[in-house]
């Protein structure tokens, strides 16, 4: 008689899951992936998209009031929760798993942001004197939760023992920069559903989200999805549209967050009519077959998801060389890689030949789609398993080489 392999016990520390969010996205995949090799318990205030059937979910009380009070609690009773499970359930955990600065013990990280690099790039447009004192409570905390997040990126990622995974290359430079930091950061690019994102299903929802939208036939449509406007490009955007004045190209903005700052450039630049505010969906895809283009030109992106998810939808993507979704683009291949994410003549001119000439926006939109298609969530999640089998089977060695030593004197 066989027995079964006993799976390790992974605890995965995260504020809140869904599939809306970048980071809580990759770790509502990944957790589907290492259910097959791993007993996984979900630390969080709040959870969804994931199956709790089969993945307990250890539910943590959210605090109201500002954000920066609820981090702090969440930091500290995210400890307390599992020190609890520990001692009085008897769940004690072979590896603690931290998308993100959530815990002072996790076993393995992923970095999604490096926050010193994402406040030094925004430090200018935080400053007081560019926000009219009403917004300075907004400001002020806005700072103050940069701040401690900085300081516990500063404790935690020089930390030789803690494996930091990360989803771009970029990443490891900004470690490198800001926590001279260099060693034990595998890159596992992001991974997308291929039957959800791919050009044969955005070319049977065309027409009808163009006629939702209201598109005209003749049209061309950019895409941006995404909040935080600024650091996405939408300024940069707005000024290369100003540039092309051809009231058929037109911009769609995807974004929940307010666009009345970007609503009065439109109405200073005079592009009226040509930019769309469109509010989130469910079904991303929806707004990639409305669209003819996608651009992504952040100021600051470890890995946006979207146009890796335009590319396998089969859209020709511009994003600018910080956002590391350049990494799997090869320059005027399989997309369009913007070096300097402020230029706005050199992204109206890319925009430009994209909108008339067909040939070589055909030719990016395949070569993309084929590579999209190579990053799938499968992938991803195994090649993660794989990982964290090898972190696991690293700190059992180490504990058994401790154990062997004995106590020192």
């Amino acid at each position: 008689m066989s027995l079964e392999r006993h799976k390790p016990r992974l605890a995965v520390v995260t504020p809140f899951l869904d599939k809306n969010h970048g980071t809580e996205l990759h770790v509502a995949e990944w957790i589907t992936y290492l259910a097959e090799s791993f007993e996984i318990h979900i630390y969080s205030q709040r959870v969804k998209d994931v199956d709790l059937g089969k993945t307990p979910w250890h539910r943590i009380p959210k605090l109201p009031g500002p954000h920066l009070f609820n981090y702090l609690w969440w930091f500290c009773a995210n400890h307390l929760w599992r020190v609890f499970d520990c001692y009085f359930r008897g769940l004690r955990y072979d590896l603690v798993f931290s998308p993100g600065i959530n815990c002072l013990d996790p076993d393995v990280m992923s970095v999604h942001i490096v926050f010193a690099e994402y406040a030094g790039k925004n430090r200018e447009a935080n400053r007081f004197s560019r926000h009219p004192v009403r917004d300075w409570p907004r400001l002020l905390h806005r700072k103050l939760y940069y701040q401690l997040i900085i300081f516990l990126e500063r404790h935690i990622y020089t930390h030789r023992e803690i494996p930091l995974i990360l989803i771009a290359r970029k990443t490891l430079a900004e470690l490198w920069r800001f926590y001279s930091r260099s060693y034990g950061c595998p890159v596992l690019y992001t991974g997308l559903d291929p039957k959800r994102f791919e050009p044969q299903r955005r070319r049977s929802m065309r027409s009808d989200a163009r006629r939702q939208i209201g598109l005209a036939d003749d049209s061309f449509a950019v895409l941006l999805v995404g909040n935080d406007w600024r650091n996405k490009g939408v300024p940069v955007l707005l000024e290369a549209l100003a540039l092309l004045p051809d009231s058929s190209l037109k911009l769609l903005i995807v974004s929940r967050e307010d666009a009345s700052p970007a609503r009065a450039m439109v109405s200073k630049l005079g592009l009226d009519g040509r930019v769309h505010f469109l509010p989130p969906r469910e079904d991303i895809e929806f707004y990639y077959a409305a669209a003819d283009a996608y651009t992504g030109p952040s100021l600051e992106d470890t890995f946006a998801l979207p146009p890796a998810e335009a590319m396998a939808c089969g859209l020709p993507v511009i994003v600018s060389a910080a956002n590391g979704t350049s990494e799997i683009i090869t320059n005027g291949v399989d997309g369009w890689i913007l070096r300097n994410p402020t230029d706005a003549a050199g992204l109206a001119s890319m925009i430009h030949r994209l909108q008339h000439d067909e040939g070589f926006r055909s030719m990016l939109a395949q070569n993309a789609a084929r590579t999209a298609q190579r990053y799938t969530w499968e992938r991803n999640g195994h090649q993660l398993s794989a990982l964290f089998e090898e972190i696991l089977q690293r700190k059992e060695r180490s504990a058994a080489q401790a154990l062997a030593q004995g106590p020192t004197s």
